[in-house]
Order: C-alpha cells, then sequence, then structure tokens
C-alpha cells in the first residue's frame, strides 16, 4: 500500500468527520443506530491516524510484508473488522431505505387506486404511521368555513381508533385556521400553522416547546396517563398550490428499543413525498366525488325540469328508480334460476343502473306538455270544447231569435214556443253527447262516431273575419284554402286544412337504416286537430300523431343518452334506460327488442314503468288502480308477452310489491292481493 493511499484514506476521515461535526452524528440519514456507528467511527478514526504515522515513515515502494507497518496481527484483523462492520452497517441502511422505497411507491400505487374517501384517507394516515414507527397520527380536512376537520385519528398503544372506515366520528371539535373573532391567523396551533405557512413542523418534545399552543394535548395526557412528546405535522398540498388537509403524526419509536424519539429528517422526508402523493389522491378523489355529485344534481335537474313542466308525470321520475332498484336488488340477490347468474356486484354497476332509471323519461322534456299530459280530446293548449260550446250557444240564440221573431210576426206562441224548447233540448243532447265523447272514457263504437259526424254537419253563422289575430304559422296553414267572408255558414265540428300541422320539412330519422336502430313508423303529419278527427279517437285521447308523439320521448331519451361520452363503467346507461316499452316478442318500441336482446335491468324497467303508471294517483286523465287492480293488469302484460314472466313472479313473491304501495300508494289503494291465481305453475310459494 503506498504513502498516497494511506493519505487518501487519512484525508476521507478527516472530512468524514468534518461533516459529522457539521450536521451532528444524529442527523446522517443513513445510520440509524447512531450511538454504535459513533463508537465505530471514533475507533476507526485512531487506527486511520496510527496508520498515518506508520505511512510517514514509509517508502513510496509498496510494502512487501506486514512487518514493515510496524501494525500488530490483532490490530490488522480490528481494521478489518471495522471495516466489515461499516459495509454492513451501509447495507442495513440501504437495504431499509429500499424498503421505504418501495413502501412509499406501492402506496402511491394504492392511493391512486382507491376510490373509497374513507378508506383512502386511512390509508394515508396508518402509511405514514408505518413509515416512521409512530405510535398515532390524525388526518385533517380543511373545511369551506376554514376550519381543519378531524377526519382519522389512531393512537395503537391507547386502542383509539375513530373516524375513517370505523363508523365512528372523531369526538373532537374542528381547529380553526383564523380566530372567529378578530379573523387573525391561528398560529398557535402546531396543525393550523403548519397548513397556513404550508410547511412541515417536526418536534421533538411538545413539553419543551413554548412556540404552540400545548394545553389541550397536556390535558389529555393528564387524563390519559399518556405522555405525548414527538410530533411531524405536514402539510397535504393540492398540485394548484392549495392545502387541502394535513397529517400529523405522534411519538416516534425506536423499532428495535421501542422508546419514543423524534421523528428523524431522513423519515419526515419520505412522509412529505407520502403526502404530497396523498395530497394528489384526496384532490383527485375530491374531484370525482364533485363530479359526481354534479352529475347528480344535473339528473335531478332534468326530473325536476320534467316536474315543473308537466306536475302529473313528475312523480314518475321519482318513483320508478326505487321501484326498479328495489326488483334489481331482489334479482341479483337470487339464487334461484333464472337469475343466479345475475348478480349487481360493484359500486360502478349499481350507480349505472340507478343513473339509467333516474333518466329512463328524460326525453320527455322534448313532449309538449299539453300532450303528455291531454286529459280530454279536443284539449290542447286549452280545452276547445268550450269553442264548441259556443257555437251551441249560438245556435241556441238563433233558435231563441226566430222563436221571438216569429212571435213578433204573429205566428202561433205555442207552436213556436214548443218548437223552440224542442230545439233547445236537442241542442242540449247533442253537445252533452259531445261532452261525453270529449272525456274519452268510453270506447267509441261506430254508431256513436256516425251520431257524432251527423250533429258535426249542423251549420251555424260567423259574422267575424277568422283570419285576424292568427300567428304566421296559423295563417300559413290556411294559404291553399280561399277565405270565406262573412256571414259565413260553417260545419258545428269540422276537419278544416288549417287543424293538420305539417311535419318539418326533414328526413324521418327514426325509420329505415338510421344509426340507433329505431323501428318505428313516423305518421305523416306532426299534429292533427281536426274537431272529428280528435273526437272520434277509439280509445283514450291520444290521436295517433300524439300517441306518436308520446311514444317518441323514448326516442329522444335513447338519442340524448347515446350522444353523451359516458365513461366506461357507465356504458350501458342507454340500454338499460331506452327499454321499457319494448316487449318480450318484438312488438314493443322504438327497436322492437324481443327479451334475448334485453339484460335483466332492461327488463326491470318495463315493470317498475307499467307498475307506477297503474297505481299513480296524480294522472289527471285516468284514476288510479288499487293494489290488487294493478296486479291483475300487470298480470295481462305478462299474458300478452309483455313483460317478463320471471320477474313479475319474482316482483310478487318477493313482496316488493306491497312494499311499494305502502310507502307511495294511498291508503285506499292498498287492499288485500292473493298472488296465488297471478303465479306461473311451479313458481307458487
Amino acid at each position: 500500500m503506498s504513502r498516497e493511499l494511506f493519505k487518501a484514506e487519512e484525508e476521507a476521515l478527516r472530512q468524514a468527520e468534518e461533516r459529522m461535526a457539521e450536521i451532528g452524528i444524529e442527523a446522517d440519514p443513513l445510520y440509524p443506530d447512531l450511538a454504535s456507528l459513533a463508537t465505530s467511527f471514533e475507533r476507526l478514526l485512531l487506527i486511520g491516524k496510527r496508520l498515518s504515522r506508520i505511512s510517514d515513515r514509509a517508502t513510496d515502494a509498496p510494502f512487501q510484508d506486514n512487518k514493515k507497518l510496524r501494525l500488530s496481527q490483532a490490530e490488522l484483523s480490528e481494521l478489518n473488522r471495522i471495516l466489515e462492520e461499516r459495509d454492513l452497517e451501509r447495507q442495513k441502511v440501504l437495504i431499509q431505505e429500499r424498503a421505504k422505497l418501495s413502501t412509499l411507491v406501492d402506496l402511491g400505487v394504492s392511493l391512486s387506486a382507491e376510490r373509497n374517501s374513507s378508506r383512502l384517507m386511512e390509508m394515508i394516515l396508518i402509511g405514514a404511521k408505518d413509515l416512521t414507527h409512530a405510535d398515532g397520527g390524525s388526518l385533517y380536512i380543511r373545511d369551506d368555513d376554514e376550519t381543519l376537520r378531524f377526519e382519522i385519528m389512531r393512537t395503537d398503544s391507547l386502542g383509539i381508533a375513530v373516524g375513517g372506515t370505523t363508523g365512528k366520528d372523531v369526538p373532537l371539535p374542528p381547529v380553526p385556521l383564523y380566530d372567529p373573532q378578530t379573523g387573525e391567523a391561528n398560529h398557535r396551533n402546531v396543525v393550523s400553522h403548519a397548513v397556513l405557512t404550508e410547511r412541515s413542523i417536526n418536534i421533538p418534545d411538545a413539553y419543551e416547546n413554548d412556540q404552540f399552543d400545548f394545553s389541550g394535548t397536556r390535558a389529555f395526557d393528564s387524563r390519559t396517563g399518556y405522555r405525548s412528546q414527538s410530533f411531524l405535522t405536514i402539510p397535504l398540498k393540492r398540485r394548484d398550490g392549495g392545502v387541502i388537509g394535513a397529517l400529523q403524526l405522534l411519538n416516534a419509536r425506536d423499532p428495535e428499543t421501542g422508546n419514543v424519539i423524534q421523528f428523524l429528517p431522513s423519515v419526515s422526508r419520505f412522509v412529505e413525498a407520502l403526502a404530497a402523493q396523498a395530497a394528489v389522491a384526496l384532490d383527485n378523489r375530491n374531484l370525482v366525488e364533485s363530479q359526481r355529485a354534479l352529475l347528480d344534481a344535473f339528473i335531478q335537474l332534468i326530473a325536476g325540469a320534467i316536474d315543473a313542466k308537466s306536475p302529473y308525470t313528475g312523480g314518475h321520475c321519482a318513483r320508478v328508480p326505487d321501484l326498479a332498484e328495489r326488483l334489481v336488488r331482489a334479482a341479483s340477490e337470487s339464487t334461484d334460476a333464472p337469475f343466479a347468474d345475475f348478480t349487481l356486484t360493484t359500486e360502478d354497476e349499481w350507480r349505472e343502473f340507478h343513473i339509467a332509471a333516474w333518466l329512463h323519461d328524460c326525453g320527455k322534456v322534448t313532449t309538449p306538455e299539453y300532450v303528455v299530459d291531454k286529459a280530454t280530446k279536443l284539449e290542447t293548449i286549452w280545452n276547445r270544447v268550450h269553442e264548441v260550446r259556443t257555437r251551441f250557444e249560438v245556435l241556441r240564440r238563433d233558435a231563441e231569435i226566430r222563436h221571438l221573431k216569429g212571435r213578433l210576426d204573429g205566428g202561433d206562441e205555442a207552436a213556436l214556443k214548443a218548437a223552440f224548447e224542442a230545439e233547445v233540448a236537442r241542442l242540449e243532447d247533442d253537445f252533452a253527447f259531445i261532452a261525453e265523447c270529449n272525456l274519452g272514457g268510453e270506447f267509441m263504437a261506430p254508431e256513436k262516431v256516425a251520431r257524432l259526424r251527423e250533429i258535426g254537419q249542423r251549420t251555424w253563422t260567423r259574422h267575424f273575419d277568422d283570419r285576424l289575430g292568427l300567428s304566421r304559422d296559423e295563417l300559413k296553414r290556411r294559404e291553399d284554402a280561399a277565405p270565406a267572408p262573412p256571414p259565413a255558414e260553417e260545419p258545428l265540428l269540422a276537419d278544416k286544412p288549417e287543424h293538420v300541422i305539417p311535419r318539418p320539412d326533414r328526413e324521418n330519422p327514426y325509420s329505415g337504416d338510421n344509426p340507433f336502430g329505431f323501428a318505428i313508423e313516423m305518421p305523416e303529419h306532426l299534429y292533427n286537430l281536426g274537431e272529428l278527427h280528435n273526437l272520434a279517437i277509439g280509445r283514450g285521447t291520444l290521436t295517433p300523431e300524439e300517441r306518436y308523439k308520446i311514444n317518441e320521448h323514448i326516442v329522444q331519451t335513447i338519442m340524448m343518452l347515446e350522444r353523451l361520452p359516458w365513461p366506461q363503467p357507465l356504458r350501458r346507461i342507454p340500454e338499460y334506460a331506452g327499454a321499457h316499452h319494448e316487449t318480450m316478442v318484438g312488438t314493443g318500441y322504438p327497436r322492437r327488442l324481443t327479451a334475448g336482446q334485453m339484460s335483466i335491468p332492461a327488463r326491470v324497467m318495463a315493470i317498475a314503468d307499467i307498475f307506477e303508471a297503474l297505481t299513480a294517483g296524480d294522472r289527471p286523465y285516468k284514476a288510479h288502480k288499487t293494489l290488487s287492480e294493478a296486479i291483475r293488469i300487470l298480470s295481462f302484460f305478462r299474458d300478452d308477452n309483455h313483460i317478463d314472466p320471471d320477474l313479475f313472479d319474482l316482483f310478487l313473491r318477493s313482496g316488493i310489491y306491497r312494499e311499494y304501495a305502502e310507502e307511495f300508494l294511498r291508503p285506499e289503494q292498498i287492499d288485500e292481493v292473493d298472488i296465488t291465481p297471478f303465479l306461473r305453475a311451479g313458481n307458487v310459494a
């Protein structure tokens, strides 16, 4: 070994000694066992100095044997042993550092993958405790009122575990960032100070610290016999620089002795790295939850818009999801065929169905209110039966005028009176018949339609220009009809050209080869307001054009939902929401799907939609059904293959129909129901 090598060793030792003096032996991040390291280092220095003295008497030539060193074999052995210890110690430290780095990486991966906020925050705190061997810790979240709320608290030696996934609230008040009276920043509390300054704070011993107020901590220690000594408080910073909370660790412990020590700067750096990852993970989770809340609010907004637009169907948008989710849950929990292989297990799957159920009628925002709520045949924006009645009033006055003129002309008063009374009776009977037809409560048999047309052929005299005060569109519909100058004889009931509202000039997007797979026939006209056309409706109050318009809401629902960029976990929302008017045999709309083309959740929607409509007590155009009547009618839908028979059986056997009734139906609707006759053979409990 040459003199230069000895000098280099001595210089290295000297520099190491100076470095240790500068930073303090306890601050070296590579040596956790500081006391034994210092002792070994001193011994190494002594031997190094002796080697240096020996080398001063040596030549530049290499030593040929150990005698020229004048160093005993024992000293050489000691030197080798110390060097080996140093290498082992460095290897041990490197292994420990690698383990911490590995833990930090694993935590980072786990934090980015965790979707439950409570578990996420729990992972952050427990991960920090493990990294630092801390006995306790707390995680704080910054609220909008500028306070730090205790989210999680753990103290292992005291068995304290509250907040997070425990379901137990932290029994401590939030920490104010500012004095509520003066508005001054709260720098006396170590956590608020760390958040306000955005700096980490490492306190070796709280009992020797006078910068912060630890009176509450000391009071806690006095009650429990605990000693809260070392503290490490780290702010959780977002990517944009804002602070969303803080992480505080308590009482770091020596992993070998278990004694409470201060948090080492080297360990603090790992926790700061973890805190940075945690802040990003929490910020991302908050952002996701905010987006979810925004989507939920938007869904509620749509339902609210339908409710505000049509109070008779607004409740439908809230009740159908409730009923549908009950039935889907029963199917998911069933172990019997055909539901044994069906289950919704993840939060995303349930959320997907929940959103679909709420949005199943979102297309109704495009359906005119007077069509959705059409309670009588002549109703549009107003009930036009009043216009018809006015014509009858005119005919009655005409009859009365003829009666009076006849008397003035010296006619037979008795005969005139009898004729007048007969005419009034006829008018009253005819109008009563028209009014009854307008209600749409009974089937319009052919003889009724014939009488309707006979009444409509009667005429009345119009004395005013019927083109005055009309809108541009109304005048446009009259362009092809020659104006009849007053006085003009007009039929009592008529289907006039201006009653026909043409469809906008565009191609039919719902027939043929369309991208949505719709298979419904579109009427030629948008609406037909003809009086005879409407009064002659066979059942109900809707014309074919209006029926199509109402049916079109599901088309609009599908188009609206399929145009939205749903993330992968929510891709089936259009399918679930858009199939509740399909049947099991392809006779429904708008795609004429069959049972094999529909998922169980999609089939559930049909049952929920029909049952809610049958039992709803807020529709102006029909009376609500009792529970037994609704079940009986629903069984007809089953028999006609309009609804899934297995789901209908499950609906009955599970008792969901009664659970729903007790919550949403009026007391007078809830009667006794024997479900046995409605169950299929082999499914009777």
